[in-house]
């Protein structure tokens, strides 16, 4: 299976539909610039925002945005960074899994609309199931795959390798999966679920 490639109108149209029938709230913009726009929209202003590591938001411009610090939000990962101490940092890491706002991606989209999303230290896991009221993904539409288990075998065979080639070349020890998360609904009314699906191959 070719992971990297546009899907068919048909099995967008399949994505959509699945995504919404699961209280996934979907977004669908043309192009990484329509993206950036729809995330901004979508959070207030004085909104606090934790983001997950993700290649998407890099590609979109959203965490050059943060860096920047000319938006009007407050970037919990400022804080992070901020805290010099480890131990008082680690503490930080583990509060901003409560931040109201939480901004990733996913790995793996079904036709039916379950998302996939694999991760190395599971920390962006528990925002994304229970602790952050509003999480916003943003997401290439080339990652919307037929099943299930085409999903997880575009998370081992094609995202996996490429993650672990990314963090080698800058430095790192690499990447494996640590623990996956297969989102099937939303079934709590106090939490809202934003996808922005792009019609443009981005992330991994």
């Amino acid at each position: 299976m070719v992971y990297d490639k546009l899907p068919s109108a048909g099995s967008l149209a399949k994505a959509l539909a699945g995504l919404k029938s699961r209280n996934i709230a979907v977004h669908r913009v043309k192009d990484r610039g329509e993206a950036l726009e729809k995330l901004r929209s979508l959070l207030p202003d004085g909104a606090e925002v934790m983001t997950g590591g993700s290649t998407t938001l890099e590609q979109i411009g959203f965490v050059d945005v943060l860096r920047s610090g000319r938006h009007p939000w407050k970037s919990f990962k400022d804080r992070i960074f901020a805290e010099k101490d480890q131990a008082k940092q680690a503490a930080l890491r583990r509060q901003s899994a409560l931040s109201d706002h939480f901004i990733g991606s996913v790995h793996a989209i079904t036709e039916d609309g379950v998302t996939i999303t694999a991760s190395n230290t599971g920390s962006q896991i528990a925002s994304y199931a229970f602790t952050s009221q509003h999480v916003v993904w943003v997401a290439g539409a080339q990652k919307i795959v037929p099943t299930l288990e085409d999903g997880l075998r575009r998370v081992r065979e094609y995202c996996l390798p490429l993650e672990d080639r990314r963090m080698k070349s800058a430095g790192g020890a690499g990447s494996s999966i640590g623990m996956v998360l297969i989102f099937e609904k939303m079934n709590l009314p106090f939490r809202q679920v934003d996808l922005i699906l792009v019609d443009e191959v981005l992330g991994f």
